[in-house]
């Protein structure tokens, strides 16, 4: 299996690599839509507590600790790709990085933790992405946000909507 590479844009890790197999449904998040993300979100993330839900190459997660998240928890099933995450961690000294090898959709039943935000990347294949973001709001603190990327449109009666933008096919938000 070949190793790819992603490169944290700001923070303590600028420029540092992240690499991750090839998985099904992994594509992670490009540069330029992170650039974006974290301007709307702060480049300080100091006391802001993530998940990283469907991690993957988990470069959110880690671009939210570079850039001083108190902690991020990624919820990750695939095997192989855990195993990149826990060598990323490692690689980093990321002790504030807690990586979890679990379905998301058994974390979602157990978890009781509340969170600032929350990074919500499902693969494109999983239809009912929607309806999850129903489930994880109630693991948002007060003023807490979900950033949530997709291949689709969000509808328009969505109202929960911050920010949105768009880069190819790819359309990402900030919703609360």
């Amino acid at each position: 299996m070949k190793d790819n590479n992603v490169k944290i844009i700001g923070g303590k890790w600028k420029r540092k690599n992240i690499s991750f197999n090839e998985a099904d449904g992994l594509r992670p998040t490009l540069g330029k839509v992170r650039e974006t993300l974290f301007n709307w979100l702060g480049q300080d993330l100091s006391n802001k507590k993530c998940l990283d839900l469907f991690a993957g190459s988990g470069v959110l997660g880690f671009e939210a600790l570079s850039r001083n998240a108190e902690l991020c928890i990624f919820v990750e099933k695939n095997p192989s790709t855990f195993q990149k995450l826990t060598e990323n961690k490692q690689n980093l000294k990321a002790g504030n990085a807690i990586i979890k090898k679990i379905h998301a959709d058994f974390f979602i039943k157990k978890n009781e933790e509340l969170f600032d935000i929350i990074f919500f990347d499902p693969p494109f294949i999983l239809d009912n992405s929607i309806q999850l973001i129903g489930l994880i709001r109630k693991f948002l603190k007060p003023n807490g946000v979900i950033y949530f990327e997709t291949n689709i449109k969000l509808p328009e009666n969505f109202s929960e909507i911050i920010k949105t933008s768009r880069a190819g096919k790819v359309y990402f938000h900030l919703v609360h």
